[in-house]
């Protein structure tokens, strides 16, 4: 016998509510000064299951993304934790080089000073120091969400341990031939004065003008000229080639002339190259590989010239000629004028395109070419593409493979160097007097190429993504051979977002095998984003964003993660509905109104777990029943975690715990616990109570930990904390179908009983008669009748001989083999229900004719929006079905 556990965090008895203000602070506090987010506390033989945690940014609020990760992977560590596994739970936080450094910037902006006006040191002094007084918050709010991490192993993307091994990964890199400095054309931010990753750059459809011009050919007068079209003017100063498509015959007599660059005379070929569209513009194409990505490849392709006609502050430099000195978009200007003076333009026309943006800042982006470091990436990509096709890592769900496969099979030099003063600063020297680079794992006083000590450091930051991709090595000990290394490493499963696949995920497989010879996790399971509940971005520009920290405020944590988890499934979008976090926090007080129910009818000790051999020969028929659907939902629940469908596990566990234990068995329950005498019986419904809903506290708590938690305190239990109680498994020899299927047939019964007393507003107080024709099922009815009387208010149950007729004036209840039937007289006024229902009929009629009209009108149909249409289609089937039932109900009274 169990008794219920007394904790001096446990209040004395179940409140009215549960109050999660007061118990989430409690019950995390407790948790955590006991040591049980630790991984030791499955002991030394423990098999490891590990999880590195996407680390935010350090300058971060929480969001709704945030919310989202963090409560799958706290469900999967509180899963295996309850599995008996050695969960290790790593926390920490990025240094989020932009981020950060903009957010210092703007702070001496408001002192009146600047990051050049204060100097490199100084300002990474004020930057370590703004971290120490915000870097915080972040933590704060994971533990608010109840991530049940090991805070003791704590890492931050610019600690001691992490710097060294970001800087050992450089030197080897470096060492095998695979990081190089030189031209290429990166993404340049003109309003963080650095080159930014893909990632940094979105997107925006923007309404633009399309410039048509000619492009001069030489020896040739301006009117034969090549009609070429544009949405950049001024990088017409950059051209090196003009292209068309080799089977394009509008153009095939001008490849291989030479055209004049407007305004400067420079001699470009004119090329031909499949990559242009026909279709586009004019079917000629300007090339600038100086400053366009497909420009440069097609360069490439041709061995034409880089010209670059861009300064960093995105001013025209010396190769823009007269235009030297102005602005890109007062060069576009100046440049379009002389062009139109000299007879060149043809002319202009509005066009929306998507153009490149700076994440931070929204500036257009401008590609550019630039001197900067890369990795020679294609080597550690191969090994990454083997690793997923010969299945040692596996991609949840699988059809992201595919994108995966295409990324990295395609995938350029990577640009490592930020023009930043807030990251790792790139562990290379430049020796003034022979101008080569030393690169050594300790900071260097002499040049390895002449000796001279004539050293500088290269000014820049390595891209925040490459100590990223080391997250789940470098923050276990690499490059040193840990205990936590060689116990925890692999890892178990990067969760995280698919927007990030490629840029995070892939760099650490990619890192990961080359660094380590390993794997970096066996599975990548990606979520989707989070939108509103209309299916929009949440963004500040439509005031839509869902606060996470509200909603917790309002409606408690549990409530918010398991509106994410059921709201969702692998690599989807999910909308977020304040209406479904209010009816998920409307489950937890279902569950604790459970639970006090129960609690209230246990007056002493009551075992915990299942019946034993004894007291299931005793068992009743609904007892017999909800023991089989738990066993059934715990095999389902199982099956389902395997999988990783996790929402949909918990969708199951919801309409469980509601639609059957408390809608049925617990008011079935009733009828035992509040008889006279029967103390075997009632102990043995009491039992199973209490298993049915521990056992569903235990697959629900990876879900809702705070409230489990707090009603499991209230249950006999084994143990201190559920999130140390045994994962439930299933017991299949409580399957029991013949006892489900009878259970069925009566709760069809009794619903369509209530089904039809609500028809003909019968009051709930007022008893009725039922009259069973059951034949074979006459003794299960017989032997529930205060089944119906409890759940269904039959005060007069009878039964018929299967082939006696059917009573007059009986509404008429089906399941299986089962007929019964209720007669009207005792429970309505025939004469008065009659009219009133023809009056109905007559209402309804009389709607289905104007709505049919209404659809037989041709310019209903077609100017309407389609959406209007398709609702009246739809009132139009159900006004129809109304009048259906309805009639049905009056032909009864016949």
């Amino acid at each position: 016998m169990k008794p219920i556990h007394e904790h001096k965090h446990k209040p004395k008895e179940m409140s009215q509510t549960f109050d999660f203000n007061e118990a989430e602070p409690r019950l995390y506090v407790w948790w955590e000064s006991n040591g049980w987010f630790k991984p030791e506390i499955a002991g030394p033989d423990a098999e490891p299951f590990v999880i590195s945690i996407p680390p935010p940014n350090v300058t971060g609020a929480l969001h709704q993304g945030h919310a989202m990760f963090v409560t799958l992977e706290d469900l999967m560590i509180r899963y295996e934790r309850m599995r008996g596994r050695a969960a290790l739970w790593v926390p920490g936080s990025d240094h989020a080089g932009i981020a950060t450094q903009l957010q210092v910037e703007n702070m001496l902006r408001e002192e009146g000073a600047s990051r050049e006006g204060v100097g490199r040191a100084e300002f990474l002094r004020r930057t370590w120091q703004w971290k120490a007084e915000k870097g915080g918050r972040i933590y704060e709010q994971l533990r608010r969400l109840g991530a049940s991490c090991d805070w003791d192993r704590e890492r931050f993307t610019l600690d001691d341990g992490l710097s060294r091994a970001v800087r050992e990964a450089f030197v080897r890199l470096r060492d095998d031939g695979l990081i190089y400095r030189g031209p290429r054309l990166i993404n340049w931010s003109p309003g963080l004065q650095t080159a930014v990753s893909d990632l940094e750059v979105e997107r925006i459809e923007q309404q633009d003008v399309l410039y048509y011009f000619r492009y001069p050919i030489a020896g040739e007068p301006i009117e034969n000229g090549l009609p070429v079209a544009t949405t950049r003017p001024e990088t017409i100063l950059g051209d090196t080639a003009v292209a068309v498509h080799p089977a394009d015959p509008r153009y095939k007599q001008y490849i291989g002339k030479t055209c004049l660059v407007p305004m400067l005379n420079r001699p470009i070929p004119v090329i031909a190259d499949e990559y242009v569209d026909i279709e586009f513009g004019t079917g000629a194409l300007k090339i600038t590989p100086g400053h366009d990505p497909a420009d440069y490849e097609i360069g490439e392709r041709h061995g034409l010239e880089v010209v670059s006609i861009l300064n960093k502050d995105v001013t025209l430099n010396a190769n823009a000629g007269p235009y030297a000195g102005l602005d890109r978009f007062e060069a576009r200007a100046r440049l379009w004028a002389d062009m139109e003076a000299a007879g060149m333009v043809i002319k202009t026309e509005p066009y929306t395109h998507s153009v490149p943006v700076a994440q931070r800042g929204g500036e257009l982006i401008e590609p550019m070419v630039s001197t900067q470091w890369f990795v020679k990436i294609k080597p550690l990509a191969e090994r990454a593409v083997e690793a997923v096709r010969d299945g040692r890592i596996k991609i949840v769900p699988e059809h992201f493979e595919k994108v995966y496969f295409n990324w990295l099979e395609n995938i350029e030099d990577w640009c490592i160097s930020r023009q930043l003063w807030w990251g790792h600063r790139i562990p290379a020297w430049h020796c003034a007097d022979c101008g080569e680079i030393t690169v050594l794992r300790e900071d260097p006083t002499t040049c390895a190429h002449c000796g001279s000590a004539r050293l500088e450091q290269d000014p820049d930051v390595l891209d925040t993504w490459f100590s990223s991709g080391l997250w789940p090595f470098s923050t276990l000990g690499w490059p040193d051979e840990t205990p936590d290394l060689k116990r925890y490493y692999p890892t178990s499963i990067m969760e995280t977002g698919y927007d990030i696949l490629f840029f995070w995920v892939a760099r650490m497989i990619m890192m990961g095998l080359w660094f380590t010879n390993d794997i970096p996790f066996h599975t990548v399971y990606l979520h989707g984003l989070v939108r509103d509940a209309d299916g929009r971005k949440m963004s500040k520009t439509y005031n839509n964003v869902v606060d996470p920290i509200e909603v917790m405020d309002e409606y408690g944590t549990d409530a918010l993660r398991f509106t994410l988890v059921t709201g969702s499934t692998p690599g989807n979008d999910m909308n977020l509905d304040i209406k479904r976090i209010e009816a998920m926090r409307n489950f937890g007080n279902k569950i604790w109104q459970m639970a006090r129910f129960i609690t209230a009818n246990l007056p002493g000790e009551t075992p915990a777990g299942a019946p034993d051999a004894a007291a299931r020969r005793a068992l009743s028929l609904p007892e017999r029943w909800i023991m089989s659907r738990l066993a059934r939902l715990t095999q389902s629940v199982q099956r389902l975690f395997d999988g990783y469908l996790y929402g949909e596990a918990g969708r199951q566990l919801y309409d469980f715990l509601w639609g059957e234990f408390a809608d049925w068995y617990i008011e079935i329950s009733k009828t035992t616990l509040y008889a006279e005498g029967q103390e075997d019986a009632k102990q043995r419904t009491r039992q199973v109570l209490v298993h049915v809903l521990e056992t569903c506290l235990r697959m629900l708590h990876p879900f809702i930990p705070y409230i489990t938690e707090a009603v499991w305190q209230h249950l006999p239990h084994e143990g201190e904390t559920i999130m140390l109680a045994r994962w439930p498994q299933a017991d299949e020899s409580f399957i029991d179908e013949a006892a489900e299927a009878q259970m069925n047939m009566l709760i069809d019964l009794i619903r369509g009983i209530r089904n039809a007393r609500k028809e003909f507003d019968v009051a709930p107080s007022q008893g009725i008669t039922a009259i069973f024709r059951a034949d074979g099922s006459a003794p299960l009815i017989e032997s529930n009748r205060e089944m119906f009387r409890r759940l269904a208010n039959v005060t007069d149950l009878s039964m018929m001989d299967g082939s006696a007729a059917a009573p007059d004036q009986a509404a008429a209840v089906v399941s299986g083999e089962v007929t019964c039937f209720l007669p009207l007289a005792g429970m309505i006024d025939i004469d008065a229900e009659r009219a009133r229902l023809a009056k109905a009929l007559e209402a309804i009629e009389a709607h289905v004719a104007r709505t049919e009209a209404q659809l037989a009108n041709a310019n209903f149909v077609t100017k309407a929006k389609p959406e209007v249409v398709e609702r009246t289609r739809a009132r139009l089937n159900d006004l129809k079905a109304e009048r259906e039932s309805v009639a049905g109900r009056l032909e009864a009274l016949k």
